[in-house]
């Protein structure tokens, strides 16, 4: 299905801010069609005025739907729909004319004509289903009055409200509860979820006559001079999002103001208890913080380990014995910069380009002579128990190519490349070590090697990681390490 900006471009004259305007329209209108009980299409003249093309559609969430195909896309003549006709040309909203039968089902057709800095850009045409039409209740007429005053203001360009982009997935809609004020801020019809969530809030009286201001302000926690604000804003004199907690509950509130005619006669209110999601959120927070500070504990417990051993080697007379603790200590403090940046972080994911360098730059400081380290690439985002193990392997790939591959005072580089690579489901991390040292003896196997920190790379890439290992001769010096390992496919 094409998208609004692409029909719009390619078969009207609107403008990039005629086009904005039209989005935030769209992002609004669910609140008609609800309100209204009816689809909503929308209507643009083509570039040369002979035709219509409809940009976007939008189905009730209130009522059954008038049509059963997607219209997003068609086009139609000039002419054959009067009613967008006479919206578009005289600027006015139309009603006149009798329903339209649609696969035997009856359907009243009005049209709204969509003003922007007075100049009507296109026609709204709503579309109820009559099939299901009864007496209407209070809450059904409270409902259609305030569609009718919205599809007024959206005739005289005062809706939607510039600036106020409302993230229609998490403000309250028209089914959560609602509220109808008067212009002194009285409310003049409560829906019964509505009222619900006010009485979760502590509230033991009815709504309705009451100043929704300062009833509100009532039942929040006392905040002094902040009351007068909240009662202002909950009287819907502007268009507001806030949310007010007291006593058992928690509720999110939307202030819409009414102008069909200019001043504003009132507003629509609409509201949701969100008691038990912000109650979830809360535990998420708390649980988020505790796994940040076991991760933080780790890491000290592991720096306070690197310290023990770090003593414990000073006090070795065998350098035997002292070097094989000073790699301990590498190999804990690799481990400890993961536990670091998991603690800083909101989920069990590490952005690895930096422990890369830290362990890159750690690990440089065994360097016998005067060698530079530097890494080309990214790693990019990895899960926990990727980025552990794989900290480790390259400590001891990085700490292998220092020890062996280089002596006393000579110069020379190792560099650490990472590529992302394959398919979102078959992701995997291309991973290269390459210094220009020595080199490999000839008969060297690094799959029978008795080595201990290759041991550790092969048990931890292809026992835990699921990866391949392989270590070579470089091309024209040194040596090559390389490492194959499956990743998430996001980066």
């Amino acid at each position: 299905m094409p998208s609004m900006n692409d029909l719009v471009r390619q078969h009207t004259a609107l403008g990039d801010s005629d086009l904005e305007w039209l989005h935030l329209l769209v992002s609004e209108w669910q609140l008609l069609s609800d309100l209204s009980f009816a689809d909503l299409v929308l209507w643009v003249p083509t570039r040369d005025g002979t035709r219509y093309v409809s940009v976007a559609q939008m189905r009730p969430n209130t009522g059954p739907t008038s049509y059963q195909d997607d219209m997003v896309g068609h086009l139609v003549p000039r002419g054959r729909r009067p009613l967008l006709d006479a919206a578009l040309d005289e600027g006015r909203i139309v009603r006149e004319g009798d329903p339209e039968w649609r696969e035997e089902v009856p359907v009243r057709v009005e049209s709204i004509p969509v003003r922007r800095e007075g100049r009507v850009l296109g026609v709204i045409a709503r579309n109820t289903n009559l099939l299901t039409v009864r007496t209407p209740s209070r809450l059904e007429l409270t409902y259609l009055q305030s569609a009718s005053d919205l599809a007024q203001m959206i005739a005289a360009g005062s809706f939607p409200f510039p600036g106020q982009q409302v993230d229609m997935d998490a403000s309250p809609r028209v089914g959560d509860g609602l509220l109808r004020l008067d212009a002194d801020g009285i409310v003049q019809y409560a829906s019964p979820n509505a009222l619900s969530a006010y009485h979760r809030l502590g509230l033991a009286a009815d709504l309705v006559g009451h100043h929704l201001g300062r009833a509100t302000a009532e039942l929040a926690p006392s905040r002094g001079p902040v009351d007068e604000a909240l009662a202002k804003v909950a009287s819907g004199w502007a268009p507001r999002e806030f949310e007010i907690e007291g006593g058992d509950g928690v509720i999110q509130l939307r202030a819409i103001p009414l102008k069909p005619k200019g001043p504003r006669i009132g507003s629509l209110v609409l509201l949701r208890d969100v008691t038990e999601l912000r109650r979830r959120e809360r535990e998420l927070i708390t649980k988020d913080a505790t796994i940040r500070e076991i991760h933080h504990r780790v890491k000290n417990n592991l720096q306070t380990v690197a310290a023990l051993l770090r003593l414990q080697a000073r006090r070795i007379d065998s350098a035997t014995g002292r070097e094989a603790l000073e790699e301990a200590v590498r190999r804990v403090g690799s481990i400890a910069i993961v536990h670091e940046t998991l603690s800083q972080n909101l989920d069990e994911r590490v952005e690895f380009d930096e422990i890369a360098d830290r362990v890159l730059a750690m690990v440089a400081e065994i360097s016998p002579g005067k060698v530079t380290g530097r890494r080309t690439g990214r790693f990019g985002i990895l899960d926990a128990e990727v980025a552990t193990p794989l900290s480790m392997v390259l400590t001891e790939i990085l700490q292998n190519a220092l020890e062996h591959g280089f002596r006393e005072g000579d110069t020379g580089t190792v560099e650490v490349s990472a590529v992302r690579g394959g398919t979102t489901k078959d992701a995997r991390l291309l991973i290269t070590v390459q210094d220009d040292g020595v080199g490999l003896p000839e008969d060297f196997d690094p799959h029978r090697s008795g080595n201990l920190g290759l041991q550790i790379v092969r048990t931890l890439v292809e026992g835990e990681l699921g990866g391949n290992f392989d270590m070579v001769r470089a091309p024209e010096r040194g040596t090559r390490v390389l490492l194959d390992v499956p990743v998430r496919g996001d980066k």
